[in-house]
């Protein structure tokens, strides 16, 4: 995942009106959109595509795969980033009964719910779109991509709670299955 892309011109979909404002400000060209309905744009328009921690909040994750393949030129590029429910941080939160730090953000009225040691552990809620609806696996992600046609090129991990940076870089690289992140490099055939 080392290619440098030089865009011509950006787009973004954002839910957030004021988010879409701020990104249009530094020239990205923004449809206010929810990305649980068909995307605002055309077919085949898109060379690359980019989610980061998007996949998490939606409610038909079918229909965004199918979005971002719909969008895409053949042999176009799609980079999904999103948190790893099988990350090690979450399994020992669920061996000790508790939710996994991945989805604690579930609830409107509070974060953190069922993880005392959540980052933001009875803070204020997010907004209803914020909430995580569901988290994948490194096996779910890369599945339903190629269920929806995409060969996958790479995947990466990042982040190995707890340990601390220098380590964790070093182990999400030998073992992406298990970091705190997941980010899977995805190609649309040419045919």
């Amino acid at each position: 995942m080392t290619s440098r892309i030089r865009p011509r011109e950006i787009w973004g979909i954002e839910v957030d009106a004021t988010m879409a404002q701020g990104a249009e400000s530094r020239g990205i060209r923004v449809f206010v959109a929810n990305l649980n309905t068909p995307f605002p744009v055309g077919s085949a328009v898109a060379d690359v595509v980019l989610s980061n921690q998007v996949i998490e909040h939606l409610q038909d994750t079918d229909l965004f795969m199918a979005e971002i393949w719909r969008i895409l030129k053949p042999g176009g590029y799609a980079i999904i980033c999103t948190e790893n429910l099988a990350s090690w941080h979450n399994i020992f939160a669920l061996l000790l009964g508790w939710q996994p730090f991945a989805l604690t953000n579930i609830s409107s009225k509070t974060m953190g719910v069922g993880n005392p040691l959540a980052l933001h552990h009875l803070e204020a809620a997010p907004i209803a779109w914020m909430q995580h609806l569901r988290v994948l696996a490194h096996r779910g992600l890369v599945h339903l991509s190629t269920l929806h046609g995409f060969t996958v090129e790479a995947v990466r991990g990042a982040g190995y709670y707890p340990l601390p940076r220098r380590l964790s870089t070093g182990m999400a690289k030998l073992d992406p299955r298990h970091a705190a992140f997941l980010a899977l490099k995805l190609r649309k055939p040419l045919r």
